[in-house]
Order: structure tokens, then sequence, then C-alpha cells
């Protein structure tokens, strides 16, 4: 367990102390790794701690950024159990720090949370995103009851605590933000190009209705090509879904690549597309989609599913078209329609690229720092 960056001894310019706790936090990948990461970094009127699980890479990561950051080795816990570490840690640190404020990332941190808060009279925000709410009821409900203010990233989250018995009158909706591109300028493709990113890990990501989408777009858009990033367990079935359609040879699978890379297929990429669904069984999809506003950001018009968080991070008919995610036909029809119509998808773009503005990391770090302001009392 490790504490780096600059900070780790005092109270700076006599900001509050912030201490945000969290499963996930970069360079490990994901959604809540990036809005905590965005989030942190965009602090600026508080001295803020992390105390985080580690990850490959973590020392080097924190090392170049102006950021207290106390990692938790848990490699050797199975599953949910890493979490047992993490809670431990964290109070150990707050005892020790005695920081002002709690930020919990995850119901998985609020049992530290809400003991920290108790025992040194800090107020407690937490922060609710979609599956975890749906995975544990009992402790969204806990997470809600001990925390001053809750944070909903959509509509939608914040509906399914209200289903779980959340009060709406401490819950505030706020987006995740988006870090805009250092160069967002097309650059040139040989063929039109649909781009997905994320891990192929979750089916309610709408891969297979993609691979079933793409003969339907191939057959009003003969050289387009489908660039898939990320990777996980269900690639190989998914190149196998590519191969029985007869359409491998417009699919790439480029696994995981790096920021750069990434960022280079958002410049080339004509649509993104990333029809998420609902996967039942308690699950929730979609808490909102970061990698929606990410395309925004690049100008990149995009196709959603039209339930869940999607429905908050992607403006239909303004931003993108939503449609029914498990139907293959209406994702051909509007990915088809935006390769073909260049001025609806200029239109989507330049008004994805307007929001993405809206909801840069500055503007949205700005709101949660007033809410943390009014815990404390403070203008």
């Amino acid at each position: 367990m490790t504490a780096t960056g600059a900070g780790a001894g005092g109270r700076p310019g006599g900001r509050p102390r912030l201490l945000v706790l969290t499963p996930d936090f970069p360079p490990a990948r994901g959604g809540i790794q990036i809005l905590m990461g965005g989030l942190t970094a965009g602090l600026r009127g508080f001295d803020t701690r992390v105390v985080s699980l580690d990850s490959p890479g973590a020392r080097e990561f924190d090392a170049e950024r102006e950021l207290s950051v106390r990692r938790v080795a848990a490699a050797g816990w199975p599953g949910g159990a890493r979490n047992l570490p993490l809670n431990a840690v964290a109070l150990a640190e707050a005892l020790r720090w005695r920081p002002e404020l709690v930020l919990s990332a995850h119901t998985v941190t609020s049992p530290a949370a809400a003991t920290i808060g108790r025992l040194l009279h800090a107020p407690v925000v937490q922060y609710f995103h979609a599956n975890e709410i749906g995975n544990r009821p009992a402790l969204a409900g806990f997470a809600a009851r001990h925390a001053q203010a809750s944070i909903a990233v959509s509509s939608y989250t914040a509906g399914l605590l209200a289903e779980v018995g959340v009060s709406p009158d401490g819950v505030r909706l706020i987006p995740p933000g988006v870090e805009l591109p250092a160069d967002p300028q097309p650059l040139p493709c040989e063929r039109p190009t649909v781009l997905t990113v994320a891990r192929l890990a979750d089916r309610y990501k709408g891969h297979d209705v993609l691979v079933r989408a793409l003969g339907m777009v191939r057959e009003r858009v003969p050289q387009v090509q489908w660039v898939v990033i990320g990777d996980g367990p269900l690639r190989s079935e998914l190149e196998g879904l590519a191969r029985a359609g007869g359409i491998s040879d417009a699919v790439r699978f480029l696994g995981s690549v790096s920021d750069e890379e990434r960022n280079d297929w958002l410049r080339r990429a004509t649509v993104f597309a990333m029809p998420s669904r609902l996967p039942g069984g308690g699950l929730a999809g979609e808490g909102f989609g970061i990698a929606y506003l990410e395309a925004a950001s690049y100008g990149k018009p995009v196709v959603a599913g039209n339930v869940g968080g999607a429905v908050d991070a992607v403006l239909d008919g303004e931003t993108g078209l939503l449609v029914d995610p498990t139907d293959a036909a209406a994702v051909a029809d509007a990915i088809a329609r935006l390769m073909l119509d260049d001025e609806l998808a200029r239109r989507l773009g330049a008004a994805g690229v307007a929001r993405a503005r809206e909801l840069a990391w500055p503007a949205i770090a700005g709101r949660v720092e007033a809410v943390l302001f009014e815990l404390l009392g403070a203008p």
C-alpha cells in the first residue's frame, strides 16, 4: 500500500480535506475509472486524497499527477472480497488524515464512508451509477441513508434509486464529464467506418446486434467496415458470428489499444455505434455511457439504444439516433442513414461537440464542488 503525489502531508492553502474512496481508479480502464480520474483532477477547491485498489501501472500513473493516492494491494483477495481491505485501509487513512468530507464513488465503499462520517462528523457524498443498485439493493439503500447527498449519473440511475426506496430529496443529478480532445480534426479513412469502443465482456453492449446489423448496412454501403476496440471473453464468440454471417472481411477486432490509437480511430470514424440494451436479471446496463460523450467530442454522430442511461447521454435527433437496441434492422437503418446523409451526420456531429463542451470536466467538477461546499456550509 502506498501513498504518492503532492499534498500527502498537509492542507495546502487552507483547502478543506476531501477523502475519495473508490475501488476503480486510473490507470485501470472503465467508466467509473474515467469518471473518478476526471473528477479528482478537476476538484481544485479541495485538498483531495484518494484511497483505491492497486492496479498495474498505478505507481507510475500516480507519480505523474499532483494528487495524493493511497493504493490498497488486494490481488490475493477473490472477487468482491477485495473490498474488505479497501474499506479497512480507507478507515485507517481517515482516522490518520481526518478529512472534512468523504466522497464514496461506489456502494462497495459505503461501509467505510458511513463509519468515517459518523466518527469524524464528516459529511458523506455517495455516487450511484446503475448496475450496483440492482445487484445489491440493500447496500444501495444503506449507502444512500448514510450519505448527506447522493449523486446519480443519469435520470435512469435516479429512477433505479427510487425503485429501491431511496427518497429523491437528497439525490443530485450530475452526469459524468468528458475530456475534450487536444486535436479533434478528422483523419482520412479509406472506408466508411462504424466504430465501437467497449470491453468485450458485457453482452448488453450490443456487439452481437451490430454483427447482425452490419450485413444489412453493407447492402446500402458496400465498402463499410466495423472497427471494434476493446477485448474480453466474448471476442472469440463475436469473431465466430462474423464468420458465420459472411462479414469477416468487413470487421476489424483490434483488442485493447493505447489511448492514442483509440483517439485516432475516433478521428477516422464515420459513425460511433454502441446499441446497449437492458440485460435483465436485476442488472441495469448503461448507467450513462461516457463512450458516447467521447465520440461526440470528436464530432461523431452516435447510434445508441433508446433505454437506460444512453437516453441522457445521447439526445435523440440532436446528437445522435436512439433506436430499439434489440432490433438489428433498426440499428442497421440508423447507421446507414448517417453514412448516406452527410448533412444529417454533420448536424448531429456539430451538436455533439457543443454538448461535449457543456459537459467538459471543468464544468462537471464545478457542479460536484458546489455540492461539497454546500454540505460544508461554505460559499
